[in-house]
């Protein structure tokens, strides 16, 4: 005990805490291999013909005939006999038919601009990050080239990608990295990696992201995530940024540069106080950015209520206010509370990349119809943003 005064008088708390991190670390990345071996290669499911067929838009039949035209398009064969389409296969032959019919590639034309949509919510288990996953790789599905961006430092959007942010993720290896600057920033195009998924990168999440909401070294952060996801514009069609559960420096810099926002909503009433507050608060931050010459003029802004049980009727009540209030600004379909959801879930899947083998078919098909509505729905605000037809 006698030594303990002299302890805390020797060095203060944060190198105390800097010393220990540092030793942690250090043992961390000698041990990891035995305690946390790499995980394993992950691979993207395969598609039989008939949804080989629906994700192109063409009928089974002209898949087939296009296969038996060319044999290079031959797919393999599943364990019954049956062709087995790769994402990259079937983006090979969406670029096929698009020499004659552009309209089969989905990539951004001439004059339209990237679309970054925020998908936000201050309170957390809003369903914030499941909307945001499904909604990326189903854009990937459809033959759009995505960047999603992790703002929240509970990393759960990485996870979803194979990323594990305490072992694989370093210093400046998050979006932090391209707007700190104090010698340790890295250009946005060195830190995203590649994910299992064809047409997804990603920008992973991690602890490192809450050290941007301190310091003076947070001037001008808010106008720097605009201009570091502006220069990837060539590479991508569409950002899709799951901000973190809180109003911090990232997420109101993702907010002015998105060009779509998602307010995820979960129809309790104790969500739609806490919604009340925060809306209140991220319009008076907005306007401060607006007054500081800042424009924030995002194409759409809608309201998309999760974990809905249709059956409940103060659900539904909620969800008749909510479209009283905000018209048509409210999404018309929203993600159900599913046991699918959560079942993939558990094994760090999408329902998405699931696929009905491994899941109750009645559940699986039953959930999968919401969230392609859902995000077809989404689709269609960019295609209008954009000037196509949705």
């Amino acid at each position: 005990m006698e030594g303990a005064p002299h302890e805390r008088a020797s060095a203060p708390f944060d190198a105390v805490f800097a010393a220990h991190a540092d030793a942690l670390t250090c043992q961390l990345a000698r041990v990891g291999e035995r305690f946390s071996p790499p995980a394993p290669r992950r691979e993207l499911r395969r598609f039989p013909t008939g949804e080989a067929a629906r994700l192109i838009g063409i009928t089974d039949a002209y898949l087939r005939q296009l296969i038996l035209s060319d044999e290079a398009l031959e797919p393999e064969k599943g364990p019954a006999g049956r062709r087995q389409f790769t994402l990259g296969q079937i983006n090979d032959l969406r670029r096929r038919l698009a020499r004659t019919r552009p309209g089969y590639l989905r990539h951004r034309r001439a004059g339209e601009h990237l679309q970054v949509v925020a998908v936000t919510n201050v309170k957390g288990r809003s369903g914030k990050t499941t909307a945001a996953a499904h909604l990326a790789q189903y854009l990937a599905l459809q033959g759009f080239r995505v960047l999603a961006v992790d703002l929240d430092p509970q990393a759960a959007l990485s996870g979803l990608f194979g990323c594990r942010p305490g072992l694989d993720v370093g210093v400046s290896q998050t979006l932090y990295g391209a707007v700190r600057r104090d010698g340790a920033e890295r250009p946005l195009k060195d830190i995203l990696r590649h994910t299992h998924f064809p047409g997804i990168d990603l920008v992973p999440g991690h602890l490192e992201l809450m050290a941007c909401e301190h310091g003076a070294a947070l001037e001008g952060t808010v106008g720097r995530v605009g201009e570091a996801l502006a220069g990837l514009a060539d590479a991508y069609d569409v950002v899709v940024v799951d901000c973190a559960a809180q109003l911090g420096a990232l997420t109101l810099g993702a907010l002015c540069a998105a060009t779509g926002i998602l307010v995820t909503v979960q129809p309790q009433m104790a969500d739609l106080a806490g919604m009340s507050g925060a809306l209140r608060m991220t319009a008076d931050l907005l306007g401060a950015v607006r007054d500081a010459g800042g424009d924030v003029q995002p194409d759409f802004l809608r309201y998309l209520v999760t974990r809905y049980e249709p059956h409940d009727g103060p659900q539904t009540q909620i969800v008749g206010l909510l479209r009283s209030l905000f018209g048509e600004q409210v999404m018309t379909h929203a993600v159900p509370l599913s046991p699918a959801i959560a079942e993939a879930g558990a094994s760090g899947r999408t329902l998405y990349e699931a696929g009905r083998e491994s899941l109750s078919r009645q559940a699986y098909d039953r959930t999968v119809e919401a969230l392609d509505a859902v995000n077809a729905e989404i689709t269609g605000e960019i295609a209008r943003a954009w000037g196509r037809v949705a």
